[in-house]
């Protein structure tokens, strides 16, 4: 569309926002704007692609503004009026709205016309020699704040994140995995000290155990897999607490020209950071995807529509009556009521959820129990998008 519509006066950007699924590909959450931009010319070499791109800042102001999708598309008018915006980028309805608004092509571009490059990322350094931590589906991203202010890039780069009972009583497990950030080529050096962590609550409020924690030893000689741990965490005042977190480990660049000894401190934050992005090779059922395009609308799941054993309904809350477990959800201009419990599976902005979050105007995608006569029709799992 680019190459056919460009011409035209149509103008296309990327948007670059915080990574909605980290480890993707092997990418981790960049800590500083330098490194988006260096995401973006990561992207450039591999997509092949001509588009400009945009850069969000830090603060993710922008994907805030636009409703914190994670693929969102929106068509922008010469009047700077949105034409059309879908939650999620759908190319076909993409281009049926340029014919109609611009005019159609005479031989339409197809994919394989751009003879696009096929770019896989090399590493000589092995990977899948240290075993990863098994945790729980419903943990979600802490905020990290990185505190070094200069000196070397933080290569391995922190990740945080905690159970549910630790955020909703005080009390459970804290994951920390420290993730090599492919952008510099940089992998762990195994001949030496394993990477060694110290944990230091920010008062006497919270407690952390074990607060001193030391890699494995692993028999190759260097590799880029994650370093991860999980620590009991105790708040006696929830809400308030932050942990400051010292790591110390020895990274080597991937052309061996250079060793280095490396000490860094974060903060992490006990409160849930809603651009942390979700993580989607754990089995949580968290490759859920709303509907193409964003429209209300039902159908019956496909291959990839991620959620199976039921019907697919896709549209917009209207009420929610909390004491009978009711909403009303509008969908294709009617209103019809489903029911929800604690059994149903919430992802809110691909982040797990309850249904006690939700309220009018929340736009859901749901699977709903179709192998029972329960009127109101139960909903088993649903993904919420905040307006």
């Amino acid at each position: 569309m680019y190459r056919d519509y460009s011409p035209k006066g149509v103008r296309f950007y990327f948007i670059y926002k915080t990574l909605a699924h980290p480890e993707a590909g092997g990418y981790v959450q960049p800590f500083t704007i330098e490194e988006r931009l260096m995401h973006i010319q990561e992207a450039r070499r591999r997509l092949g692609s001509g588009i400009p791109w945009l850069c969000d800042t830090m603060d993710n102001a922008t994907k805030h503004r636009l409703g914190d999708a994670p693929n969102s598309e929106f068509l922008v008018g010469p009047d700077g009026k949105i034409v059309r915006r879908r939650l999620w980028s759908d190319p076909d309805a993409l281009r049926k709205d340029l014919e109609r608004l611009v005019g159609p092509v005479a031989r339409p571009t197809s994919a394989a016309d751009l003879n696009l490059p096929r770019i896989v990322p090399s590493r000589d350094v092995a990977r899948g020699v240290v075993k990863r931590v098994s945790r729980s589906p419903d943990m979600q991203p802490l905020e990290v704040v990185p505190e070094d202010d200069g000196g070397e890039p933080y290569y391995a780069k922190l990740r945080a994140e905690a159970g549910r009972d630790l955020l909703r009583n005080g009390s459970g497990r804290l994951y920390l995995g420290f993730h090599m950030d492919p952008l510099y080529a940089v992998h762990w050096n195994n001949l030496s000290r394993p990477v060694h962590v110290e944990i230091v609550p920010a008062d006497d409020s919270t407690e952390v155990s074990p607060s001193v924690l030391d890699g494995p030893k692993v028999s190759v000689a260097s590799d880029a897999d994650p370093r991860e741990f999980l620590v009991a965490v105790t708040m006696r005042r929830r809400g308030t607490g932050s942990l400051r977190v010292r790591v110390t480990y020895l990274a080597c660049d991937d052309d061996q020209t250079w060793c280095k000894a490396i000490q860094q401190e974060y903060t992490v934050k006990l409160t849930v950071d809603r651009d942390g992005g979700r993580v989607m090779n754990r089995g949580s059922g968290s490759r859920v995807r709303p509907s193409r395009g964003g429209r209300a609308g039902v159908r019956r799941p496909g291959r990839r529509s991620g959620m199976r054993g039921g019907t697919i309904v896709t549209g917009r809350i209207q009420s929610i009556d909390r004491n009978n477990g009711r909403i009303t959800v509008r969908i294709s201009g009617k209103e019809r009521s489903f029911q929800v419990t604690r059994q149903t599976f919430v992802l809110r902005n691909r982040q797990p959820d309850t249904t006690e979050s939700l309220r009018r105007g929340d736009l859901v995608r749901m699977q709903v129990q179709d192998d029972d006569d329960t009127e109101p029709p139960r909903v088993k799992r649903m993904m919420v998008f905040s307006r």
